[in-house]
């Protein structure tokens, strides 16, 4: 009886590029749909669905009524109150569609990224990278209405520090804005791989252990599949512990778009 972890390095090789861009229609290097542009499609479709019978639900009374009903207003809410009202003010309001879309197209591709046999559509860095492109420019667009585009650019720089230190400041003001777009999209993108990759690694590790035992059963095998209840045990701990980072991940990335808006827009310099 050979031992099962022999085979672990080369099995999480597959599962690691299990996980990159393949075509499900189409060519990669032209034009087709891969597995993650169809989950991401397929969450969003979800997330409509959930979003138009939550609104059906919601009309039929005038107090909510219902677990799902109550359960949407509350992210609703906390959407609203914590990251609108407590950040941006009186402007909430305009911005409020912006991070609350943003918040639940992450949340729901998050989710639907944990159920066994799907793909998160934000699992690969070109998703991540969109969605932070949509944020970077959203906030820069806030701050040119805001100031102008001349007074947006000149903000970036403090007031009343001489030459040329306040332009050393504007170019480390000018980086540091532009390195927003890339740590919101790696940051996404590496928290949901690296979930991933650790989720099926002990998946891997319990069916290892396990599948001596069915090949040819014996007391050695017996004792060895054993050891595959403690993997489960492991990977159902880690799969609780990847769903409150989907929901995480998902409030931070809503959370630094609005951060980023309410420096945009802010009039202290």
């Amino acid at each position: 009886m050979g031992n099962p972890l022999d085979s672990l390095g080369d099995e999480v090789s597959e599962l690691v590029k299990s996980f990159t861009s393949q075509t499900i229609v189409g060519q990669l290097d032209s034009a087709g749909l891969t597995q993650y542009t169809f989950w991401f499609a397929v969450a969003i479709i979800l997330l409509l669905v959930v979003l138009l019978v939550f609104k059906k639900k919601q009309s039929q009374s005038l107090v909510p009524q219902g677990a799902f009903v109550n359960g949407v207003e509350y992210v609703v809410e906390f959407v609203r109150d914590d990251m609108c009202k407590g950040l941006l003010g009186d402007t909430w309001k305009k911005h409020f569609p912006f991070i609350a879309s943003i918040f639940m197209v992450i949340l729901a591709n998050n989710i639907v990224g944990i159920i066994p046999g799907c793909k998160p559509g934000t699992g690969t860095i070109s998703t991540t990278a969109a969605l932070a492109l949509c944020s970077f420019v959203y906030f820069i667009v806030c701050g040119i209405k805001k100031k102008g585009a001349l007074g947006y650019v000149k903000s970036l720089a403090p007031e009343g520090v001489s030459f040329p230190l306040n332009a050393l400041v504007w170019l480390i003001e000018v980086f540091s804005t532009i390195l927003r777009l890339i740590t919101l999209a790696v940051r996404l993108f590496c928290n949901l791989f690296a979930g991933h990759v650790v989720m099926g690694t002990f998946a891997i590790l319990a069916s290892l252990f396990f599948e001596p035992m069915i090949q040819a059963f014996s007391v050695a095998t017996a004792i060895q599949a054993g050891a595959s209840v403690l993997w489960v045990g492991i990977l159902l701990v880690i799969y609780v512990v990847e769903i409150m980072v989907a929901a995480i991940q998902a409030y931070v990335f809503a959370l630094l778009s609005a951060v980023y808006i309410q420096i945009a827009e802010s009039d202290e310099e």
